[in-house]
């Protein structure tokens, strides 16, 4: 644009307030002459409005003697670039909203906010917000997404008013215009580049980074980010790219809007920023149009000869969630991709999502959609070992979740290992014949497992009638209860008013809650009793041993050992005989995967009287009696006391 100072711009600045006044019907002291003929006669007034007119061209030549032509007052804010009303370029360094132009006295100002796209460093021209005191605020976003007073409204070529603004919609983007008695402003958004202009000179009362981009400061709740530079970036090519802005049909512009901050506000950032997203074209774009607002009309199809796609709103209709912004694919079609700050812990890790999340026997494994999508993944392409199981798409966060549980196990698979049964699964691919793929092929295995109840020891008395722990298994949990009864059904539990006397039979209940029953067993693999409550002190008493009652005492039951997540066993009543006062009861526990291992402990028939034999026998279900035996790996010790 060409620009002048000092006297010329303030004689330009009169000549503009006085057009105003004159098509307000606003009265001066030079046009004193003119008001002598009388109303009465309609020569007089004809006379008057001729003479009026004649006035009102010829403040007008001098206007256009001065500029050239009808200037635009125009200011581009592309990527991080602020070039302002005077020609001055800026950038902003934070991720922060700046007012760009605000009228105090009018009640109006465009605000924009900004945000990291690939980088953290270079912040973008996320949103542009046009604020009317009084009325309201309307919001232009990416994909051509405007908010008015929070609800998205929809757009189209024809105008539509908010507030006194007019706004509408086309290929190219989102423009908004508000007219005051003053001036007239116009707002344009495409998703990457903002550019107002206006009739009013930036030496008016006007403020923001529009009317002088030196004003650029950044709050203290801003924090500024740095990175470390793009070694892929070739610089050279990129001055060379952006300097085209003074050859082919661009240079008849040069004189009138100076190509100058545009190209540094072009090499600027694109030494610093991935050659994607088509961003040297953008700062292409906005030089054309600030050409077209200042008339030139004969640059014609440039972008021809610049090897670039003529201007439009690549994001149209893309609408991302927060943490992500509208760029383009390798395929060059454009989608949500993330935000450098959001991706950064995900590509640290090498990952696609958050960890695996176990919970309440069911497991689940959350991947971010932006992230897929740079590897060119549809999410909607890829499944858990059964194909059936795929992921959920939240459209609020744009994250999909894959899950499966002890009920619904989706092809998990059930191991033992490390004294842990995992349950895992994986997501893949979905299975094609064609010979080739353009996408990245994905198998990512998770899994949750249920740790084995840990060696410890945990005493109580009789006046805490049951025991319950929780045993931390990653994130899944299961309880386990050891509960003294004095009947079989399990019904009246000891308790402290309880009189337990010597030889009276006692049942135990050992049973856990929380663990997949149709494919885990719990077995009690011993008991035995101390005078102390150390486990591994002496005197030491055995009533189970591997799993099946001590044969030295025939009061001894167990019944539902390793058939499910519960089981039983009962003894009479005894006492130390050097140690009278306590008795201590210890049990070890251990998980059995019922699919793959035998859980039902057996053992010698000629060491079993023909009543525990019998007892055992009748102890056994079907399913049970072709379990021949159990694992041994580590489990729980659990303390019950008599005194």
């Amino acid at each position: 644009m060409r620009r002048y100072k000092g006297r010329d711009r303030l004689e330009l600045s009169s000549l503009r307030h006085q057009q105003r006044n004159w098509s307000s019907g606003s009265k001066t002291s030079r046009e004193a002459p003119a008001q002598k003929p009388s109303s009465s006669s309609p020569f007089r007034q004809l006379l008057s409005a001729v003479w009026k007119a004649f006035k009102m061209f010829h403040h007008l030549c001098l206007v256009i003697a001065l500029t050239g032509a009808a200037v635009a007052e125009i200011c581009t804010v592309t990527g991080p670039t602020v070039i302002d009303f005077q020609g001055f370029l800026n950038n902003v360094v934070d991720r922060c909203g700046h007012s760009l132009m605000s009228d105090t006295d009018a009640g109006f100002e465009v605000l924009a906010h900004f945000l990291e796209r690939r980088r953290k460093d270079v912040s973008f021209v996320d949103s542009v917000t046009l604020s009317v005191a009084g009325s309201g605020d309307i919001v232009l976003q990416q994909g051509g997404r405007v908010l008015v007073n929070g609800a998205v409204v929809s757009l189209s070529k024809t105008v539509k008013n908010f507030f006194g603004i007019d706004i509408y919609e086309d290929e190219t983007g989102v423009t908004a215009e508000h007219i005051t008695s003053e001036y007239t402003v116009t707002v344009f958004f495409d998703g990457t580049t903002a550019q107002i202009s206006t009739d009013e000179p930036h030496n008016s009362t006007l403020t923001g980074l529009c009317v002088d981009s030196r004003d650029i400061s950044s709050p203290a709740s801003c924090k500024l980010h740095t990175e470390a530079p793009d070694s892929s970036v070739n610089c050279a090519a990129v001055i060379k790219r952006c300097n085209m802005l003074t050859k082919h049909s661009f240079a008849s512009c040069n004189a009138d809007v100076d190509p100058t901050p545009y190209m540094q506000a072009c090499q600027a950032t694109m030494c610093r920023y991935p050659l994607q997203d088509a961003l040297i074209t953008q700062f292409l774009w906005a030089y054309a149009r600030a050409c077209g607002l200042n008339g030139h009309s004969e640059l014609g199809d440039w972008w021809t000869k610049a090897e670039c796609s003529p201007p439009k709103a690549y994001c149209r209709d893309v609408i991302c969630t927060d943490h992500e912004f509208c760029g383009w694919k390798f395929s060059g079609e454009p989608a949500c991709l993330c935000r450098a700050e959001f991706a950064s812990k995900y590509k640290e890790s090498n990952t696609l999502g958050e960890p695996t999340v176990c919970k309440h026997s069911s497991a689940s494994l959350t991947l971010a959609k932006c992230l897929m999508e740079e590897r060119g993944i549809d999410y909607k392409d890829l499944h858990l070992n059964d194909q059936r199981c795929r992921g959920k798409l939240d459209r609020k966060s744009n994250m999909v979740t894959f899950n499966f549980n002890t009920e619904k196990l989706c092809g998990a698979e059930i191991t033992y290992n490390n004294n842990e049964i995992n349950y895992t699964n994986a997501i893949m691919s979905q299975n094609t014949t064609d010979l080739i793929v353009r996408h990245d092929q994905v198998f990512i295995e998770f899994s949750c497992f249920n740790s084995q109840p840990e060696l410890k020891s945990v005493s109580f008395r009789v006046k805490d009638n049951s025991y319950v722990s929780t045993v931390k298994s990653g994130e899944w949990t299961y309880n386990v209860s050891m509960t003294p009864y004095i009947d079989e059904k399990c019904s009246k539990a000891v308790a402290t008013d309880t009189d337990v006397k010597l030889d009276q039979k006692v049942w135990v209940e050992l049973r856990t809650k929380g663990l997949d029953a149709k494919r885990i067993a719990v077995v009690t693999k011993s008991c035995w009793a101390t005078s102390e409550p150390n486990p591994d002190s002496t005197p030491r008493y055995d009533l189970i041993v591997d799993g099946c009652a001590n044969p030295d005492d025939g009061t001894v039951h167990v019944k539902g050992n390793g058939v499910g997540t519960s089981n039983l066993f009962s003894f009479n009543m005894f006492e130390f005989t050097r140690h009278p006062d306590n008795v201590y009861l210890h049990c070890q526990l251990q998980l059995c995967i019922i699919k793959d291992n035998i859980c039902v402990p057996t053992v010698s028939m000629v060491t079993l009287t023909e009543r525990q034999a019998a007892d055992l026998h009748a102890d056994l279900s079907p399913d049970a009696e072709r379990r021949e035996g159990t694992s041994s790996f580590p489990a729980a010790v659990m303390t019950h006391s008599w005194n």
